[in-house]
């Protein structure tokens, strides 16, 4: 807002005492209206505009409004950082076989590293936490299957178990895989139909898909990564049924497979935390999407 004063008006010329009579009494109408400006202040509820807070800049260099805070005031979301970097030290435990509904797998595996040595379980509890507060921000619970605090796992069917526990409205495994070199590009893991044992995926296989498929537009948008090119025939959609957190889960739940650790593309973009944070926004962005029309 700004204030037009008499320097905004051109006066046609006249006599040096005309003009003082006029400037005089203009000023204290000019004083008048500096003071009620100042009492209104800023003008409430106006528009959000690119450079207002409530909007935030999509890739291209375009804007887009955010959601705004405590949209998903209500909603739990549990976020599970997929393996555990104390996992090397504890073979024992985590080589122990556990029922996963329709079979049995080992508790949890130590997972893939970078060939320089940058660890999955180190780049998936660093995303979660960024995930989290982005979650969080908008007004969802979030809880995580382990925070770091943990010396060891858990294992597979407690994560699921912390997710039905929960009563989670959605619920999401962050991993990246270890595939061979030119092998690149990211995939989203759906549960497929398992009713065996202590396993009934039946009646989240429909919202899972949804929930993955929102979550892979998301990630692809704000990062740019590719879609898988050795899994999911380029769709970036991979159904499972021999993974124990997604048969145990009785909630909406998806394992999203972030690049391959051991592609020198794909490494360039997993260990960076300016990347990092866009993959985190991404994910973020299915979610909400998915609690929004769910």
């Amino acid at each position: 807002m700004s204030y037009e004063g008499p320097e905004d008006e051109a006066p046609q010329p006249r006599s040096r005492r005309a003009l003082t009579l006029t400037f005089a009494a203009l000023v204290p109408v000019a004083l008048l209206g500096w003071l009620g400006w100042s009492a209104l202040g800023d003008e409430p509820d106006r528009p959000a505009s690119a450079a207002s807070p409530s909007a935030s800049a999509a890739p291209g260099g375009t804007s887009s409004p955010s959601p705004s805070a405590g949209s998903l005031a209500g909603k739990v979301v549990v976020i599970d950082p997929g393996h555990n970097t104390g996992n090397f030290q504890h073979t024992a435990e985590i080589n122990k076989q556990v029922d996963v509904g329709n079979g049995k797998k080992e508790c949890d595996t130590t997972g893939t590293a970078t060939n320089a040595g940058y660890p999955e379980a180190k780049f998936t509890l660093d995303l979660a936490h960024r995930l989290r507060a982005l979650l969080e921000k908008q007004g969802a619970t979030v809880k995580l299957t382990h925070d770091g605090d943990r010396k060891w796992g858990p294992c597979v069917d407690e994560r699921a178990r912390i997710g039905n526990t929960a009563h989670a409205d959605a619920a999401i495994s962050l991993h990246a895989d270890g595939s061979a070199e030119g092998n690149r590009g990211f995939h989203v893991i759906m549960p497929g139909a398992v009713h065996a044992g202590g396993a009934d995926t039946r009646p989240i296989v429909a919202p899972s898909k949804k929930l993955g498929a929102r979550v892979a537009s998301g990630y692809r948008h704000a990062t740019g990564e590719p879609f898988s090119n050795y899994l999911g025939d380029g769709t970036g959609m991979v159904t499972r049924t021999d993974l124990g957190g997604l048969n145990l889960s009785t909630v909406p739940k998806v394992f999203i497979e972030c690049g391959n650790m051991r592609d020198k593309s794909d490494v360039a973009l997993l260990t960076s935390g300016p990347w990092r944070q866009k993959a985190a926004q991404g994910i973020s962005e299915g979610i909400v999407s998915f609690l929004h029309e769910s």
